[in-house]
Parts: structure tokens; sequence; C-alpha cells
């Protein structure tokens, strides 16, 4: 078989025993996969939607309703949207509970990690042009927290929404940075993290002298499965989007007021469920950028691996970072599940 580009963009073998899927999850495919359907129907979202205050939730309703196959796109856009962060979450813990951070693939973690953080404001913004009643409390609350930053807040907050009542005409600077502030760097740091990716080595194995199975697979066997994958999601994202439609509610007006069980999109519960606990700045900003650096400093201020444990899940040589990296994400789930019941 000769090797299409596709092929080309992998490296020509990898070891068999990192290569199964029991291993990798799938996760890093999982999500360039869905990355390519948000582009894509992305895209054809936008010949319809009109991002003005008036006529937003109405151009909505319409793709959803009276453009043929509107709804159908439009639940491949939010599913994907949807599953994208929780893929790259399972990628994250992967990575680091396989310890296959260690250097040199220190600084493609961060990178990781910043694409994670983008794809969750990608995720926000999107749900802020809905433009629906039930996106008010959501941005009124997060506009507002970025006010409490000392000495730059206000300047924060007029970066984010270009001033004024957020409810009132926030939407075209959610609508600029969905489409350009945030979806342009997600395409540079993708492709620099799929570089550094093939830069570093590929997949994050023990060195060969300390390999006890050096068995390979070639890249045609690679990107069979990774086909498979790929269908195999899809067939889920297809059947996600003609059962489970996604969300909408009535346009919001002029009068709209914050509902008594207004909540925030699910991937920024456990924030409103912190804010209960005091200040705002504290456990709305500075307690989450503390959790987020904590995260990204794990390849340099914990332990670093022992060579025979990369790509090796839960060794002992990084226990102490699979337990933090373990306790954070309970204790984030816990409260999304706190405020979700509440």
């Amino acid at each position: 078989m000769r090797p299409s580009f596709f092929h080309h963009l992998h490296p020509p073998t990898i070891p068999t025993e990192q290569a199964r899927w029991r291993h990798t999850l799938g996760a890093g495919g999982t999500a360039v996969f869905l990355m390519l359907i948000l582009g894509m129907t992305g895209i054809l979202e936008m010949f319809y939607y009109i991002p003005t205050p008036e006529e937003a939730a109405l151009s909505v309703q319409t793709i959803t309703y009276h453009v043929p196959f509107g709804g159908f796109i439009r639940n491949l856009h939010y599913w994907s949207a949807q599953l994208l962060l929780i893929v790259s979450a399972v990628h994250l813990l992967r990575v680091v509970f396989t310890a296959a951070y260690k250097s040199p693939r220190r600084f493609n973690y961060l990178l990781g990690l910043a694409l994670f953080i983008l794809a969750i404001l990608l995720d926000f913004t999107g749900y802020i042009l809905r433009w629906d009643v039930d996106i008010c409390y959501p941005l009124l609350t997060g506009t507002n927290l970025l006010k409490t930053v000392p000495f730059i807040g206000d300047f924060l907050h007029r970066l984010a929404i270009g001033g004024g009542e957020a409810c009132t005409n926030g939407l075209l600077r959610m609508y600029v940075w969905h489409i350009f502030g945030l979806t342009l760097p997600v395409i540079i740091l993708g492709i620099w993290h799929a570089f550094r990716v093939r830069r570093d080595g590929g997949i994050a194995v023990p060195p060969p002298q300390v390999r006890t199975d050096n068995a390979r697979i070639s890249r045609n066997e690679l990107v069979r499965r990774e086909v498979l994958a790929m269908f195999i999601v899809g067939i889920a994202l297809i059947l996600l989007s003609i059962f489970v439609p996604a969300p909408i509610a009535a346009a919001m007006t002029e009068g709209t007021t914050l509902a008594g069980e207004a909540k925030a999109p699910w991937f920024f519960l456990w924030v409103q469920e912190m804010l209960k606990w005091g200040d705002p700045f504290i456990f709305g900003i500075l307690l989450p950028l503390g959790i987020l650096a904590l995260i990204a400093l794990i390849p340099y201020i914990f332990p670093k691996p022992a060579d025979s444990d990369i790509g090796k899940w839960f060794p002992k040589s990084n226990r102490l970072a699979q337990i933090t990296i373990g306790l954070v994400s309970f204790i984030v789930i816990l409260l999304t599940l706190l405020a979700n019941a509440n």
C-alpha cells in the first residue's frame, strides 16, 4: 500500500505496547477528530447565524427548525464541543497517569494544557452565542468576576464584552472571541502540539535500553485503528445528534431577568459552587488559577519519573503527581455534582 499524505503525518512505526487502545484510550486522535467536526459544523452555522442581540436567538431557532438538516448540524456542533472537553480531560489524565510528560515532553504538556483551556473558553463563548434566557446568568457572573481582579479588572471586563451591560451588548464581542480570538490560537497551538509530538519522538515510551518489548506496528496499522476509532466516535455523535437535541430556550429580550434556578454551563458548575464560599475573587479567580498552575507545574516541581516507567500506567516513580491530579479531578467532579443537585 502506497502511503498517503495522511500516513506521512505518522511515524513509520510505533511500539506495539503503547499503541494499544487500553494505553492511549484513543483520546488524542479523538480530540483532533472532534475539532475537525466542530470546525466544519461551525462554518455551516455561520451562513445563517446573525450576531446581533435582536436576531441571534431567532437565527439559532431558524437553524434548528427551518434550515434543512440545520438542527442536526447544530446538534453535531454542540455534542462535539461537550465530548471534546471530556476527551481532553481524559487525555490529560492519561498523560499524567502514564508519566508521559517527562522531558523532552514537558513543553508539549503545557501546549496541551493550553489547548484544553482554550477549548473550555470556546465552549463557553459558543454557549453564550445562543443569546437566550439561559445564558444571561453565566455571562453576567463570568464577566463580573473579571471586574474583581485588582488593578486590571475593568480592562479585562472591557476586553471581554466591550463595555456596558453584559446581557445587553456583549454578544458581538463574544462572537469575535469565538470565531477569531480563540479559534485561531487553537489552530496554531494544535498544529504546534502535533508537531512537537513528532519532534519529541512520538508516543512516550521507555528508552530502548530499558524496554522489555521491542515489537512495533507500522503506520498503516496505526491509521487503520485511527479510522476505526473515528468511525465509532462518528456513529456515537450521529446517534446523540438524532436523539438528544442541543439546548435551546426563548430569546433574551431587553426585559429579561435572571431566573432563580439559573446555572453556569456544566464545565463551570464547580466554580459556581465555590462562589458560595465567600469572596468572588478568591474562590472564582484565584483558586481556579491556583489549581491550573499546580497542574501546569506537575512536570517541573514533582519528582521525575524513572525512564523505565514512562508509558506505563500508574508507575510508582510519579505517584505524587498521580495523587495530585486525581485529587483535583475528584474535587472538581464532586463540586460539579453538588452544584447540579442544588
